[in-house]
């Protein structure tokens, strides 16, 4: 309602606010906010967001994509400290409390260590947006082909799922950069390209896909699951308030987090082999290369530390959950704002 960010709300901004918000109808409504739930965690498997002809039309998506990826940046930076500390716990061949883990953390690079492998990170954003969302544009195209009708939920997911899996084979190097980065000791590599170099100097270039299949697999539960709680938890909130009731901060903010914790803890065991897989040269060196496949490393794991050895580091991650949603929408919005769009 405050347009112009003074705090105060003049008469012409609230019969704006009053003409321009559609409250008759619950389509409308929706329809209404549903850039508000673009929400950034730091995973990369979310249902890109959808935009009207109009917006396409008139270029306000690239700002909308644009505002997410400052918002996305702003919020992995902020919250980098937990990724790290999730992936030093995913690969740790014996247990170890969170406590012990930021104390050799720490002793090993000093404060800044924490930040290891946030630059690579922030980096992927754009190119993995921009694949995603060109992606799910024409897929949505072949599967309404001549209908003009909005998606339905499966056909979103279904949608949602393949765009992740194009996107993510794309930049797929750029995650095993990213683990390498976030595991490595203090001097071994000068920065992003010298580590690529290294790698494949040492390792080859296969390398640069470990842990794909697991990736691959874990796109579709995630992206599910995320989609689907987020639906039925909007559609349980509208159904039980009044039309013209806008949903508020805190009700997106909580099933923003609901719906990513959930998809979390379904797609979290592919997520920790992936990053085994990733890292093995780093953690395991010794270990037989020909045991080091999905099928090798799900059976190492249940046989040595039990379901619950599959869900190691997941406390840092759940941590980060509800600050990482904050600061995504909190600066998406004044992101949007000054690239002269609205939350809408």
């Amino acid at each position: 309602m405050d347009q112009d960010g003074s705090l105060n709300i003049s008469y012409d901004e609230w019969r704006d606010f009053l003409l321009l918000a559609p409250s008759a109808d619950i389509h409308q409504l929706i329809h209404y906010w549903r850039h508000s739930t673009y929400l950034d965690i730091g995973e990369d498997m979310n249902v890109p967001d959808d935009f009207t002809t109009a917006e396409m039309q008139s270029g306000m998506w690239w700002r909308h994509l644009m505002a997410g990826g400052i918002a996305g940046a702003v919020s992995r930076t902020c919250t980098a400290p937990f990724d790290r500390l999730k992936v030093f716990l995913q690969v740790q061949p014996q247990r170890q409390s969170i406590g012990e883990s930021l104390r050799y953390l720490f002793r090993e690079g000093g404060v800044s260590s924490f930040w290891r492998g946030n630059g690579i990170n922030v980096v992927k954003i754009a190119p993995e947006s921009a694949i995603k969302f060109a992606a799910y544009e024409q897929i949505k195209r072949l599967i309404k082909g001549e209908h003009q009708s909005p998606l339905s939920i499966y056909e979103r997911f279904c949608a949602g799922a393949l765009a992740g899996g194009i996107s993510q084979s794309a930049i797929y190097p750029l995650e095993v950069l990213k683990t390498r980065l976030a595991l490595r000791k203090t001097g071994q590599y000068k920065g992003i390209v010298d580590a690529a170099i290294k790698i494949y100097t040492n390792e080859g270039l296969k390398t640069f896909y470990r842990g794909y299949i697991p990736n691959m697999l874990g796109i579709a539960p995630y992206a599910g699951i995320d989609l689907a709680v987020y639906e039925t938890l909007k559609r349980k909130y509208l159904s039980s308030h009044p039309s013209e009731e806008q949903p508020s901060f805190w009700m997106l903010l909580a099933c923003g987090s609901a719906s990513c914790t959930l998809g979390q803890i379904c797609s979290y065991p592919l997520a920790l082999v992936r990053t085994r897989l990733q890292a093995h040269a780093v953690v395991q060196p010794s270990m037989d290369p020909s045991s080091m496949t999905m099928s090798g490393v799900f059976k190492t794991i249940l046989q040595t530390e039990g379901v619950v050895g599959l869900y190691r580091g997941i406390t840092p991650n759940f941590i980060k959950v509800l600050p990482a949603v904050s600061i995504s929408y909190v600066v998406y919005e004044y992101s949007s704002r000054l690239l002269g769009v609205n939350m809408t």
